[in-house]
Parts: C-alpha cells; structure tokens; sequence
C-alpha cells in the first residue's frame, strides 16, 4: 500500500516515500551519482571517502586523487549524467536541476557546442519521465580564464542551459568578477544562482544576492546567524536550496539535528532539501527527507509542505 508522504516518513515506509513526487535543485553532475553505479560500470572498487571530511578542499583532494583518474573522460561524463538521472528517476524526483561543469567541454571534440548538444539530448531522451532543467556550472577559481569565460558566454547562448550556478571556494574570486557573466544570463533568462553561505558568514549571502541579483541561493545556511538578513531573505523570496548531509559532512553544520535549516524556516525563509553529491554523500533526496524527520529537525507534516511547495512551484 502506498502510504501519504507524511504517514511514510512517521512509519519509515522507504518504498512510499520513494514513490512520493520531489525536486532537486542542488545537484552537480560530476558527482551526481552513487559510487556503486561508479563502481559497477569500472567493474572495480574505488577508495571511499573518509567522513566526515573538513571542508571543501579536502573533498576536492579526495575527488582528484580518487576519482578523476576513473571519471574525468567524455564516456565518464555521459555514463555519470545518465545515472544521476536514473537515481533521481528511482527516487521519485520529477524536477531536476542538475548542473554542468563548464571544464567537462574538454572532454569533447566538438568542443562546447558537442557538449551542450549532448546534455539537450539527454533532456529530450528523458522528457517523458522526469524534467531535467540543465544548469551552468562555473567554479570560481576559472573565472580569471578567458577561455574558460568564452565557454561560459558560449554556454549561456546556447540555451541550453536553464540556470547558472557559482560554486567552489567563496574567496576564490570576488563577487563583482563575474557581474558580466550574470548579466549575460539574466538577459537570456536564465533563473541566477550560486553558492553562497556554506562557509562564508550571513552578510555575504545578502551582498552576493544583491549584487548578483540572485533568483535562488544554493546552501545558504550561514544566513541563520543573522535575524536581519534572514528577514531579508524572507522579504525577496529568495529561496534556499539546503544539502543537509552535505554540510554535516562537510562541517557547515555541526550535526543534523542542530542544522540551520530550521531556524531559517522559523524566519520565513523558503527552503527545499536537496542531496548536492550522491557519490561523495550517498543520500537521495528521500533519505535526507527521511534523515531531518529522523533527526527531530522537522515534523513529517512540515516536510510534508516543504515537498509539497517545491512541487507546485515548479509544475
């Protein structure tokens, strides 16, 4: 029997909570897959990652040293988007946002245009069954190279890409380094995010969404320290998109239970649960449902409505 999504949650019915409609808005597809899918398809095993990892540098070193020799390649590339999607499929995910790594157009011959036609054909061949909305990627540390600027131009008018996302080390480039860049997007449409506010402090996350006139912020969770930016998050209806075990994981967050994503929604800020890395983090979006009710973060009534709302916005 198929059980109503709250009623799951409170009963631990993994099957029906699978089967409950989601979104993810947070998810890259470089890592957007389980590592047993990686494994299968080497058909080898590979190191794990040592959790808790300190920061993002040591999950980048544990990426470079473990698994870019096995993943970095246009046949990686294609396999890891392709699975990401099934997982999201299994998992009951009917609104993906999964983002592009502009450096994986390395991996192709025909260059960005190859790559960008490659990700349009995965959305078409997975139209009927789940709703993949392509997003940018831009690591900051890229944005000084003019090639790597003319592939992101490239990306953003080829309209492909629905979203563009700034990621990776918050200090690696100032905010108004890549105010052209959001322009561009803007003026093509594309809904503007970034990552912001996983590590760096509240006042950043109000500056970079105000100078980057952001549509929705990817972490975000350094806002709780802060009643006024919060009131302003809340006031513009910039939405968080929160990775719980992530920044557990990661040390954003000291543990699950004491996560910021509740006090940000005690202040009005909207927020969706999202999974960021399946392969380093190894959760589905219905496990970290499942985990926050677990955890007495919220109800299952509450995450029940937090469902619900990222749903009906995106029908």
């Amino acid at each position: 029997m198929n059980l109503p999504f709250a009623q799951a949650l409170e009963s631990g019915d993994m099957s029906s909570i699978l089967r409950a409609p989601k979104a993810d808005f947070h998810r890259h597809a470089f890592f957007g897959t389980r590592i047993e899918n990686v494994e299968r398809w080497l058909g080898y095993p590979l190191e794990r990652p040592a959790l808790p990892m300190p920061g993002i540098k040591a999950l980048d070193d544990y990426a470079a040293r473990v698994l870019g020799p096995h993943i970095s390649s246009r046949e990686a590339f294609e396999f890891t988007a392709e699975a990401a999607i099934g997982d999201a499929i299994e998992d009951g995910v009917r609104c993906l946002e999964m983002s592009f790594d502009v450096r994986s157009a390395s991996h192709f011959e025909g260059g960005f245009a190859e790559f960008a036609s490659t990700i349009q054909k995965l959305r078409e061949r997975y139209r009927d069954r789940i709703d993949l909305r392509p997003e940018l990627g831009i690591p900051r540390e890229i944005v000084a190279d003019r090639e790597m600027v003319r592939r992101i131009h490239a990306g953003i008018e080829s309209g492909v890409f629905l979203s563009i996302d700034l990621y990776a080390d918050e200090n690696a480039c100032s905010v108004d380094a890549v105010i052209p860049i959001y322009r561009n997007a803007s003026s093509a449409g594309m809904k503007l995010k970034a990552h912001v506010g996983e590590f760096g402090g509240a006042e950043r996350v109000r500056e970079t969404a105000e100078v980057l006139d952001l549509d929705e912020i990817q972490h975000g969770i350094a806002a709780a320290d802060s009643p006024g930016v919060m009131q302003w998050l809340s006031e513009n209806r910039i939405r968080l998109h929160v990775c719980p075990s992530s920044n557990v994981m990661l040390g954003a967050a000291d543990s699950l239970s004491s996560h910021p994503i509740r006090v940000l929604f005690d202040h009005g800020v909207e927020v969706t649960v999202n999974t960021d890395d399946p392969m380093i983090f190894g959760q589905s979006v219905s496990q970290e449902y499942l985990n926050l009710f677990e955890a007495g973060v919220f109800s299952a009534a509450e995450l029940d409505a937090i469902r619900d709302a990222s749903i009906a916005e995106e029908s």
